[in-house]
């Protein structure tokens, strides 16, 4: 579990570091330049998120449950998870009205990632991660609404609802390859029992 906790506390650490420590970071991009800063950034996000998977892993092994969840609670993360695979997808296209009206789709798409799994798992390990990674969603978006009230945030502009429908098809392409296949194989639990 330590592990676990370790990954959490530097991974999503990492990614709060705009929020919580904007002067270490801008000393950092001084110090070190854009590409640089972006670089070691890069490198320490990758090495605190294997170390996040593995102590995931670890930790599902000997942790116990808070709670059972009905079994008809995965339907509705399944279905939450195609929602969120939606908004990340239009996360990384040109914005189309998803990425306008959401303003920020991929903190939403990790929200709506975290609470689908919180509602289909009670293990200790899942509440911990799937929690931490809600509360991160939920402090990210307050802190990017407050930058984008102060002027310190452009939003994307509207460039076409075509990239709506790229999303939607994209999004429920990589829905159903992880909903029946990936899931099972890479996390090894189906999310619909066949």
């Amino acid at each position: 579990m330590a592990l676990l906790i370790a990954g959490i506390i530097i991974f999503l650490g990492l990614h709060l570091i705009r929020v919580i420590a904007p002067d270490l970071r801008q000393s950092m991009i001084d110090r070190l330049g854009e590409n640089g800063w972006k670089g070691v950034y890069s490198v320490l996000s990758i090495l605190s998120l294997i170390l996040l998977i593995y102590g995931f892993g670890q930790a599902r092994q000997v942790t116990g449950v808070l709670y059972t969840p009905p079994v008809w609670m995965a339907h509705i993360a399944v279905t939450l998870m195609l929602i969120a695979l939606i908004c990340l997808v239009a996360s990384l296209l040109p914005a189309g009205r998803i990425a306008v009206k959401t303003k920020h789709p991929m903190v939403l798409s990790v929200k709506i990632w975290a609470f689908a799994h919180l509602l289909a798992n009670g293990e200790t390990s899942s509440v911990l991660l799937f929690g931490a990674f809600l509360a991160w969603g939920v402090i990210l978006r307050i802190a990017l609404k407050r930058r984008e009230r102060a002027g310190g945030l452009t939003l994307r502009p509207f460039v076409s609802g075509k990239y709506d429908l790229y999303a939607a098809i994209i999004g429920v392409v990589v829905w159903a390859l992880i909903t029946f296949k990936l899931h099972e194989l890479l996390i090894g639990v189906a999310p619909i029992a066949m």
